[in-house]
């Protein structure tokens, strides 16, 4: 009898547990959080606009169709890495947040990363620009979907040194994605036989740069690279058209700039201006199409930045590593694996891949600012100068300092 006892007891458990696996196997539930800066000067850009994304992501998928439910939230972490990690907390913790997404500031998303990882969620960058994200602070629980430091250097700064901008002053964000950005720029610089003469920190969101610029103004360089983003770019190129800085003969390098920040800027003051994105929602028919039903559903009636579009693409190759899986393991790190195992194809950033340490390989296109006479239109803002393949304006692997690839 005890024999038996026992024999029936291993079997009731044997038999619970793989009840619970198949009931995982086939969970259907995701929930998304869209962590983003809400109403500071990297709103126009991710904010509102990548929560919009990601819920047309969900609906684009036809999943809900097919019995998934898929719910999308929001937060606002204020350029602030405190607040960004107390609301990922929060979500992995409470709300059972399964995917973070957008999450524009480096320094915010460098924070993140870590949460992720320990909670072991999954999280699709499209907001923040530092490659250490999938370089030296690399997760297995990460995607680096958009654009990143590395690819803005190779990309914008590469192409005005061969140009001749061969010294250069930085003007740089005081945080994490500034450092970043300087760090890979010079090294570019430097390995093309250029100089840089200086450079100057300013902080996060300041609305005067008149110091900073006339010490750009003094050093004489060929090239002002700003290594900034959002309010702080537009503010820096405004009032360097106030300072004729342009029209003395230095050129502005707009290391990172979006379609927002140009219409911020107005053509008038933008022209000429080079600059890198991975998207342009007047690139094809597709990309065209996507965008008007996106601007329909804006307040402002504004296509999508590159960072909203990187949401939306993230999301619905993550569904696509779900849907493979069929089912939700709730278990971030799995996800990714899976979605590092399928090319990455889609409308909006056409083929590419997800390589062992998260980054997301897709062309690159070098666009310069059109005059007020070339638009066509209010949101046609940029001509197209060239077209970087993916494999050549993206960290090489062998160069990645990402532990993962140790393995």
């Amino acid at each position: 009898m005890k024999t038996r006892s026992i024999a029936s007891f291993l079997l009731s458990t044997a038999l619970t547990f793989a009840a619970a696996g198949v009931a995982s196997a086939q969970d259907k539930t995701v929930k998304i959080g869209a962590l983003s800066d809400q109403s500071g000067l990297y709103a126009d850009l991710g904010g509102p606009g990548s929560t919009l994304a990601a819920q047309m992501a969900v609906e684009d998928s036809g999943l809900t169709a097919k019995g998934w439910k898929i719910d999308v939230i929001s937060g606002d972490h204020q350029n602030k890495p405190d607040i960004g990690t107390a609301i990922a907390r929060q979500w992995f913790d409470v709300e059972k947040v399964d995917v973070i997404v957008d999450v524009p500031n480096s320094g915010v998303a460098l924070a993140v990363n870590n949460v992720v990882k320990e909670k072991n969620g999954a999280y699709i960058n499209s907001g923040a620009a530092t490659s250490d994200l999938t370089n030296a602070q690399c997760s297995p629980n990460t995607v680096h979907w958009t654009y990143d430091t590395y690819m803005l250097a190779h990309t914008t700064g590469q192409a005005l040194v061969k140009a001749g901008g061969d010294t250069w002053f930085f003007l740089t964000a005081d945080y994490a994605f500034g450092a970043a950005l300087e760090r890979d720029t010079t090294a570019v610089v430097t390995a093309n036989g250029g100089k840089v003469v200086g450079g100057v920190k300013h902080p996060l969101n300041t609305p005067d740069f008149s110091s900073f610029l006339l010490q750009a103004q003094a050093s004489k360089a060929k090239i002002i690279g700003l290594a900034n983003a959002g309010g702080d770019t537009t503010n820096s190129i405004k009032q360097a058209a106030e300072f004729g800085i342009v029209k003395g003969g230095q050129k502005l390098a707009a290391l990172l700039l979006f379609l927002t920040d140009v219409k911020a800027i107005g053509l008038e003051t933008a022209q000429g201006l080079n600059f890198t994105e991975t998207f342009y929602w007047d690139m094809n028919d597709q990309t065209r199409a996507f965008s008007k039903r996106f601007a329909g559903r804006m307040k402002n009636n504004a296509p999508p930045t590159m960072v909203q579009a990187g949401v939306y693409s993230g999301l619905r190759h993550y569904f696509k590593a779900l849907e493979a899986l069929g089912g939700n393991p709730h278990d971030g790190a799995k996800v990714v694996e899976k979605m590092k195992s399928i090319p990455t194809e889609d409308d909006l950033f056409g083929k590419g891949e997800i390589q062992p340490n998260g980054r997301t390989i897709h062309n690159a296109y070098l666009f310069e600012v059109k005059t007020p006479a070339e638009s066509k239109g209010p949101w046609d803002f940029y001509k197209l100068v060239g077209t970087v393949p993916g494999d050549q304006a993206f960290t090489p692997l062998s160069e990645s300092k990402c532990a993962l690839l140790k393995k």
